[in-house]
C-alpha cells in the first residue's frame, strides 16, 4: 500500500481522539454488477454492536491505489498499525477500490460504491443519516461526482486536492447547485502541479455563490502532498462526525 495514503488514513482517523489499545477488524465483502464481482474492505470498530447504529465513513483513494484485492493490508506491521488507528473512530470505515485504468466517475465504479454502501448499511444496521465522504486527489474528484449525483445521501464531504469531475461547460456552478448546502471542507496546496489549486478555489466560489455550507483550507508553498498538512487539522474528524442529514 502507498505509504502516503497510509499516513493520511492513520493520521486523519486518529487526530484529536484518545488512544485505545483495542483493534477492530478489517474484513472484505463483495458486491456484484452483472457478471463482475468487486471486493471492498470495511473496518468494523472493536466491541461493535448492531444496535449501535454507527455512522459510515467512505474513503475514496487516489490513482496509485487502483487495482483489486483491497489496498489496506490485513496483516503485518502496517496492518496492525492501521487497525489500531481505525479502532479510535466511532464509525464503520468503508474502503472501496477503483479498478485499474478506471476512475470514480465511471458508471460501473459509481454503482459499485453505492451498492457497497447500501450493503454495509443493511448488514451492520448503520445510520444512513450519517454517511460521510472523504476523497484524496482522484478520490477528491470522486467526492464531487458522488455528492452531485446523490445530493441527499451524504451528511458531510471532505475533498483533499480534488476538483470538478465535469469536463466541459459550467464545470463548477453545476456541481454547486446539485450539492446544495451539504457541509463540505476542501483542502488544497497552493503549489499543486498535479491538480491545480484553481479546481478547489473555483468549487469554493461556486458553493459560496450558491449559499453552500463550505470551509476551505489552502496552504502556501505546498504541493500535491497537502494531505500531510491535513493531518495537523485536529478539528476535521470531530467536524465531520457532528453532521447529520
Amino acid at each position: 500500500m502507498n505509504k502516503e495514503i497510509f499516513s493520511l488514513l492513520g493520521g486523519l482517523f486518529s487526530a484529536n481522539l484518545s488512544a485505545k489499545d483495542e483493534q477492530g477488524e478489517i474484513i472484505t465483502r463483495t458486491t456484484q454488477i452483472d457478471s463482475n464481482e468487486f471486493d471492498y474492505q470495511l473496518h468494523i470498530p472493536p466491541d461493535f454492536q448492531v444496535k449501535d447504529g454507527l455512522p459510515v465513513i467512505i474513503f475514496l483513494h487516489g490513482i496509485r491505489e487502483r487495482g483489486t484485492g483491497g489496498f489496506i493490508p490485513k496483516a503485518g506491521v502496517m496492518g496492525a498499525l492501521i487497525q489500531q488507528y481505525f479502532a479510535q473512530v466511532p464509525a464503520i470505515i468503508l474502503l472501496p477500490q477503483c479498478r485499474t485504468a478506471r476512475y470514480w466517475s465511471d458508471p460501473v465504479m459509481e454503482q459499485m460504491v453505492i451498492q457497497a454502501l447500501e450493503q454495509t448499511v443493511e448488514e451492520f444496521s448503520a445510520n444512513a443519516n450519517r454517511v460521510y465522504l472523504i476523497g484524496v486527489s482522484m478520490g477528491g474528484y470522486g467526492v464531487w461526482r458522488f455528492a452531485s449525483q446523490y445530493p441527499k445521501k451524504f451528511a458531510a464531504l471532505v475533498s483533499i486536492c480534488g476538483g470538478s469531475p465535469v469536463s466541459e461547460g459550467d464545470r463548477f456552478a453545476s456541481i454547486a447547485r446539485k450539492v446544495g448546502r451539504t457541509p463540505a471542507w476542501l483542502f488544497h496546496g497552493a503549489e499543486d502541479k498535479i491538480v491545480p489549486v484553481s479546481e478547489s478555489r473555483e468549487l469554493v466560489k461556486a458553493l459560496q455563490a450558491n449559499k453552500g455550507n463550505v470551509k476551505y483550507s489552502e496552504y502556501a508553498d505546498v504541493g500535491h502532498n497537502v494531505w500531510m498538512n491535513v493531518l495537523t487539522e485536529k478539528k476535521l474528524l470531530p467536524w465531520l462526525l457532528e453532521h447529520n442529514l
